[in-house]
């Protein structure tokens, strides 16, 4: 039975070219992850702050490393695209941002992202979001891009709203963290936003 409308986007939207390397224009560049990234992934998840929000930690440099592999190869794959968030002039690692679970038919993606403790109160995350966001909606084709949060989590509120992502509304209990399950604060910008 035929569908009643065409996909969004088609499969190889992503993957039929490079992965890109997304300039904020201010000083920050998204780009594709390297292997010389390994120890400095492996020191920001470290930080108590990445236990607090995060459900993943790392034991190792060997663990990042395969952490690495697997971003590496996200593009191809057109789900879950990962990229570093460096320092346009030195190329220092300060964060990562995501385009998860991708549903190109229907234009849609989840965005992620964090920083490194140094990279913190620097507006960091909310620019490289909004460059993100920008590229994906305006420049690929994506209809909506939600993004997801610890209500608790008041900087990344801050961040989703200075990135233009609209709060939607609370996702009950809709994640476990090590201290028990969080209520999820889901923001969304779409096309035209």
């Amino acid at each position: 039975m035929p569908y009643l409308t065409s996909p969004v986007l088609p499969a190889g939207t992503l993957s039929r070219t490079p992965q890109p390397t997304i300039p904020t224009g201010d000083g920050l560049l998204l780009r594709p992850w390297r292997t010389e990234d390994v120890p400095a992934v492996h020191a920001a998840f470290q930080d108590p702050v990445m236990h607090q929000w995060h459900i993943r930690t790392a034991d190792s440099e060997e663990e990042v490393r395969g952490w690495v592999a697997e971003w590496q190869q996200g593009w191809a794959r057109e789900r879950n695209v990962q990229w570093a968030v460096a320092d346009a002039a030195d190329d220092r690692l300060l964060g990562r941002v995501a385009l998860r679970e991708v549903v190109l038919g229907d234009g849609v993606a989840e965005v992620a992202y964090w920083t490194t403790a140094a990279a913190r109160g620097r507006g960091v995350a909310a620019r490289a979001t909004e460059a993100l966001a920008h590229w994906a909606l305006d420049e690929i084709g994506f209809q909506r891009l939600e993004l997801t949060h610890s209500v608790g989590n008041e900087a990344s509120c801050r961040v989703a709203g200075k990135a233009g992502f609209a709060l939607e509304g609370t996702k009950r209990s809709a994640l476990l963290h090590a201290d028990g399950w969080h209520d999820m604060h889901l923001h969304a910008r779409v096309r035209g936003d």
